[in-house]
């Protein structure tokens, strides 16, 4: 048979280079219930470390909280900023027990915004990222993140004045995330988020003024039991860890 009843094989007529192509896996960081979308960057890696520390000093507080609420209520004010502490610190101004009541107050805003940039941070780097985390983890906390989505992005930076409402919607979440995404600068997030706390701190504080004296008795009662019931919150919450290290094991 002569060459030219032999035509050349040329590579891209071999049937040994015909393999299904096989899919690209996924790297690490492109799995779900991360909040980023490309590689991450030693910023993400703070941030999300920040986010971990905050968790963690949440844990650690919720003893320390029934031991915090059997103190001087000025300085469970400024120590936690919390609600009931400016309620009772009006009560105590209302019979003249707390004569410096605004400096604690304003120490107390300040205390319980210390975490906040974080959030501000995260909307920064990630946009939605964050708020898809925490969407995903059930239906119900998808339909609370939109509704208050919905809210956020109809009332821009007055959002933070309303991201202290206490009714069970993550408005605060969305709000400071949303502060970060659209380009808020840190300095102002902040200072807004300060005169809001303060502006909701105040008021309650005014509600406890108007109450007065019943509040102040129930808070004496209280502090004869709190180092107790501090206690008891420790041991539930260690048998709880045990317990789920006993399932795990």
């Amino acid at each position: 048979m002569s060459p030219e009843q032999h035509p050349e094989q040329h590579p891209e007529h071999s049937t040994t280079d015909h393999h299904p192509e096989h899919p690209e896996q996924k790297e690490w960081w492109e799995e779900d219930g991360l909040p980023w979308t490309s590689k991450p960057t030693k910023a993400d890696y703070w941030c999300l470390a920040w986010f971990g520390f905050a968790g963690l000093f949440g844990l650690a507080m919720i003893p320390l909280r029934a031991w915090l609420l059997g103190l001087d209520p000025p300085v469970q004010l400024a120590l936690t900023g919390s609600r009931f502490g400016a309620a009772s610190t009006g009560a105590l101004a209302a019979v003249g027990e707390a004569d410096r009541w605004l400096l604690y107050l304003l120490i107390g805003s300040l205390v319980a915004i210390k975490f906040d940039w974080i959030y501000w941070w995260a909307g920064r780097l990630w946009g939605r990222g964050i708020l898809d985390v925490q969407a995903g983890q059930s239906k119900r906390a998808a339909r609370n993140i939109a509704r208050a989505e919905r809210w956020a992005v109809k009332l821009g930076w007055i959002g933070i004045f309303l991201a202290y409402i206490p009714i069970p919607l993550p408005i605060a979440l969305v709000v400071f995330v949303l502060a970060g995404m659209t380009g808020m600068k840190l300095w102002k997030f902040m200072v807004l988020n300060f005169v809001a706390k303060t502006a909701w701190s105040l008021g309650y504080l005014g509600l406890g003024y108007s109450i007065g004296e019943p509040v102040v008795f129930v808070l004496e009662q209280y502090a004869k039991v709190a180092n107790w019931i501090a206690i008891g919150l420790l041991v539930v919450i260690f048998w709880g860890v045990a317990r789920k290290k006993r399932t795990a094991a």
